[in-house]
């Protein structure tokens, strides 16, 4: 049913549309899904595989409980102590960053060096395809156009 006042729509809002249907926009809003995804699992892979075996090999550390107390009083584990009221600086947390950024980081670069050779053997297979018949002609064009200037 129409509406029986007619709502005028600015031209901005119209460009707005377009540019969200647009397919790079789409592309991105996916890859930032997948990307979150991809992350929860990293993290995951991160807290509950990679740093028990690696504090297992370094005498059983615990990163994500390694914190610096500023003030207030030290707890067993890094949220009681901040549930506490206490103030302080949470270096393994950050230790978990690090290796999260640097696993996320190679699974990326990786990602992009598969799609360049997979791009770049695009690129050949469209090199080796035979001329198309406008493209001979023109070639026929220029090489008689090059043949009529020589005097």
């Amino acid at each position: 049913m129409a509406s029986p006042i007619p709502i005028h729509q600015p031209g901005w809002v119209r460009e707005f549309k377009a540019f969200l249907l647009r397919g790079s926009v789409v592309d991105l809003a996916v890859g930032l899904v997948v990307g979150a995804a991809f992350t929860a699992i990293v993290g995951s892979m991160v807290e509950d595989l990679l740093n028990p075996l690696i504090g297992l090999a370094i005498g059983g550390v615990d990163f994500s409980n390694l914190f610096l107390v500023l003030s207030g009083e030290r707890q067993a584990t890094l949220e009681a102590t901040r549930k506490g009221g206490a103030t302080v600086i949470a270096y393994g947390q950050f230790i978990n960053a690090i290796i999260k950024f640097l696993i996320i980081s190679f699974a990326v670069f990786w990602v992009v060096k598969a799609l360049s050779k997979l791009h770049l053997e695009k690129a050949g297979e469209a090199a080796a395809l035979p001329p198309t018949p406008t493209e001979t002609l023109l070639a026929e064009i220029r090489d008689e156009l090059k043949t009529q200037r020589r005097p």
